[in-house]
């Protein structure tokens, strides 16, 4: 699959099953959630553009090398904030903004209910947090709105996806980086990815 990028790390194997395990409660699945977000978010900015620079160690000059600050974190709400809070323990500048889409139960349709963005997005990377990819629904609304505000350069990094989703998003933005820790077998009548996890949002805050 073309700009599909499917993460391999055995952490990240390792904590992915506990996530899927109906058994695992709210605590253990957090401390989880946030290993998987961490692992993937650091593949997700792995070609980031470096600023170089002299610096004095202790002992000696250097060449030293920093992150070019150009990152733009969106997480989807609400599940999207599972992921927000470990991608800014080691990038605490980064900007946020904010998508707030509410799936019905009965269409599996989303419905905005808010949206906050940064200004001058045009040269920033955006990062697009949404742990499950199922419909894609979600992701093309939210993609669609970054654009209309700008954004040129955006990717998708998600935990779990269905083909369904992943379809859907190459169909809508052939060019769309997608970052994923599993492609689960398809979505299920009422729109579950399967294996999957079950409702992301629900098992992280005890709802």
């Amino acid at each position: 699959m073309k700009n599909v990028h499917l993460v391999d790390h055995p952490l990240l194997k390792h904590s992915l099953t506990i996530l899927r395990d109906k058994n695992t409660g709210t605590e253990k699945f957090r401390h989880h959630a946030g290993i998987v977000s961490q692992i993937m978010i650091l593949e997700a900015i792995k070609d980031v553009p470096l600023l170089e620079d002299k610096i004095e160690t202790p002992v000696a000059a250097s060449d030293g090398f920093y992150i070019k600050e150009s990152i733009v974190f969106v997480p989807v709400l609400r599940a999207g904030i599972s992921m927000l809070s470990p991608a800014r323990n080691f990038l605490p500048w980064a900007s946020v903004g904010f998508i707030g889409l509410e799936r019905d139960e009965e269409t599996a349709i989303a419905r905005e209910y808010y949206r906050k963005f940064p200004q001058g997005l045009k040269d920033k990377r955006v990062l697009v947090l949404d742990p499950m990819l199922a419909t894609g629904g979600s992701l093309v609304d939210t993609i669609i709105a970054l654009e209309k505000k700008g954004a040129e350069n955006i990717c998708a990094v998600c935990i779990v996806a269905a083909p369904e989703g992943i379809e859907l998003l190459q169909k809508k933005f052939p060019n769309l980086h997608i970052y994923l820790a599993a492609v689960d077998s398809f979505l299920n009548e009422k729109k579950y990815i399967v294996p999957g996890l079950g409702d992301f949002g629900d098992r992280f805050f005890g709802t």
